[in-house]
């Protein structure tokens, strides 16, 4: 298949190699001069868990095919878009007479109604996904990452669509096992609200880096997510649909300690977190600044993330 990575971000990178790897046919669509920036290799150090546990970590270099132009006609079946979410309508708007017959995975949080989030592309040719995968760039370019099995792909309807199903088969080819999620609105609001309670904490000291084991910070982090699930109620997610992923907010104190001990001594899970070093990245503070209004507008008491907000600012 015939694939653009839009950007050359952490997302895109890991998720190219390991495309490009499985035989699929990748490009990079950067900003016009970032080509001769970015160069044609990138290196990475990366934990995957497709591996086998004594084979996880893998070390080397990546030849990237980088372009600064696109068309309706370059004739790419898969365009992965994932950026942070405040980048996403423009983006969207960026490529929307660009993608000829592509589909475009929407592969990241969004926290707006979906059709809106991704307009004007349309939304025929949408499919909306997320990674489960994390890291960063060292100052020396060197890729820090961990990616895990599992790809979670959004199913619009009782059965999936065609383009639903090429995406899945994109992934397992390239050795991941895929989630099937058919309420992917709901799931994507949920991880924004969980992310909101991480970026929350990390934003008042050292960022997710500094969480590392930090049981009482997890735990902060858990309650400030648990009180903006009223939030996603107000929006119309359906929680009753969500019971076992919601246990980690009910049980904070218990899953605090899991998540402590998982950071510190699971190499795949700390190493998600060590690369973001950054207290007040742009993306964490958009989060942050979407629930808190939309919690306001809608009448919804979050007294956490008010403190929180105010110790940021």
């Amino acid at each position: 298949m015939r694939i653009l990575m839009f950007g050359r971000g952490v997302i895109a990178t890991i998720y190219g190699q390991a495309l490009q790897a499985a035989g699929h046919d990748v490009e990079f669509y950067v900003r016009p001069g970032r080509a001769a920036e970015f160069g044609s290799e990138v290196q990475f150090d990366i934990i995957d868990a497709r591996r086998k546990r004594r084979n996880q970590r893998i070390q080397g270099a990546m030849q990237t095919r980088l372009r600064e132009s696109l068309h309706p006609d370059d004739g790419f079946d898969l365009i992965v878009l994932s950026v942070g979410h405040h980048r996403l309508a423009d983006a969207a708007a960026f490529l929307a007479p660009r993608i000829g017959r592509a589909t475009v995975l929407v592969f990241g949080n969004v926290w707006d109604e979906l059709p809106a989030a991704v307009a004007p592309l349309p939304i025929a040719q949408i499919v909306f996904g997320f990674p489960l995968a994390g890291g960063g760039f060292d100052q020396h370019g060197l890729l820090h990452g961990a990616l895990f099995r599992s790809v979670i792909v959004g199913r619009g309807d009782a059965s999936p669509s065609r383009r639903e199903s090429a995406v899945s088969a994109v992934f397992r080819e390239a050795g991941f096992a895929v989630r099937i999620e058919p309420d992917m609105r709901g799931w994507l609001y949920l991880h924004v609200v969980s992310d909101a309670g991480m970026f929350a904490i990390g934003a008042q000291g050292r960022a997710l880096a500094g969480m590392i084991g930090d049981r009482r910070a997890f735990r902060s982090a858990l309650l400030i997510s648990r009180e903006l699930l009223p939030l996603l109620r107000a929006r119309g997610v359906d929680l009753r649909r969500r019971r076992r992923a919601l246990l980690p907010y009910r049980l904070a104190a218990a899953m605090s300690a899991v998540m402590a001990v998982a950071t510190s001594r699971v190499p795949i899970a700390r190493v998600s977190l060590a690369a973001h070093t950054d207290p007040l990245a742009v993306e964490a503070l958009a989060v942050l600044d979407d629930t808190l209004r939309d919690a306001r507008r809608l009448g919804i008491a979050v007294p956490r993330l008010e403190t929180a907000m105010r110790l940021i600012r």
